[in-house]
């Protein structure tokens, strides 16, 4: 039996028009927009399908990415459920999620219901929010820089009072850095200095995965307290430890921690590479897929994004 990964995409994966296939051809994937928006008072369909502004808000941008990856994720079960012996009997060795997406992965093992993820991250989204509503906050992708002298610049900094840290490790030379957007921007040059082939500052009106989010956390840990429960099918990577873990417990305390400090993808997928088989991102876009490929090139991901891609994987892990 392959030993799988399920993997989901974080904040920044979304786009106009993701799941609308899923929606189109889905009785169940209707009616899981249908409660999700009863839930958040949110109309899925104006929201996701939709030119508007609200989507790329994180409070709103948030439960999309969730409900969408969570549909693609049950539509798959479903689809292996209807497949056979063969089909049914393949289980998930793990869950994995970039930085919001390690809320998917909480919700695809079973420790808490999609509606209920719905809601919490909408909630996480708007303390996120909240947060830095009153800071000029902000994240700045280094690209062509090594992790070392990207840690040594922020600390550098943070010596001289500017509110600046190491936020996403996505890649060997792909690390996204948050703080103060004046204290970001004021670090361009030091860092192309160092030897950065660019930086960009990303679109972003939160810092997340930095101290800037620090009054978030106790509201988020209350939330989770009484949403999560005692029940993981396999274990989840952590963020912020790369190590599995697969209690209640450890998922408030995690998932508390990682609102402040960094998502580190990179080393959580070189920690899981020789124990799995494939990876399987879900819901919209390769973004993942992308990230693996430089970072395990040994490591086969597969993604599930629409009906056709769901019944090409489904097929493919079941022989």
């Amino acid at each position: 039996m392959k030993k799988i990964a399920m993997i989901f995409a974080g904040q920044g994966s979304q786009a106009v028009g993701m799941g609308k296939n899923f929606y189109e051809n889905s009785d169940v994937a209707r009616e899981m927009f249908d409660k999700a928006g009863k839930r958040i008072g949110v109309d899925f369909k104006e929201l996701i399908f939709e030119e508007n502004e609200l989507l790329g808000q994180t409070a709103y941008t948030q439960p999309a990415i969730l409900l969408v990856q969570m549909v693609a994720y049950r539509l798959f079960k479903d689809a292996l459920n209807q497949g056979g012996q063969a089909c049914s009997d393949v289980k998930a060795e793990l869950f994995l999620g970039h930085s919001l997406g390690e809320f998917s992965a909480l919700c695809a093992s079973g420790a808490i219901n999609y509606i209920d993820a719905v809601e919490l991250v909408h909630r996480r989204g708007q303390l996120m929010q909240d947060a830095c509503s009153d800071i000029e906050a902000g994240m700045m992708a280094i690209v062509g820089l090594d992790d070392a002298s990207v840690e040594k610049i922020c600390a550098d900094a943070q010596a001289q009072g500017k509110k600046v840290w190491p936020a996403n490790y996505n890649q060997d030379g792909q690390l996204v850095v948050a703080g103060m957007k004046a204290d970001l921007t004021s670090l361009e040059q030091t860092f192309k200095d160092g030897g950065a082939k660019r930086t960009l500052l990303l679109n972003m009106s939160v810092a997340s995965h930095c101290e800037l989010l620090t009054p978030a956390q106790i509201p988020l840990e209350s939330l989770m307290e009484s949403m999560i429960e005692e029940s993981f099918e396999a274990p989840i990577i952590s963020n912020v430890t790369t190590a599995p873990y697969s209690t209640k417990d450890e998922a408030v305390s995690l998932l508390k921690d990682q609102l402040v400090k960094p998502v580190r993808y990179k080393q959580s997928i070189l920690a899981i590479a020789g124990d799995v088989d494939m990876a399987i991102e879900f819901g919209n876009g390769v973004t993942l897929k992308g990230l693996n490929r430089r970072i395990a090139r040994d490591m086969t991901t597969l993604n599930v994004s629409d009906m056709d891609s769901l019944a090409k994987v489904a097929e493919e892990v079941s022989n």
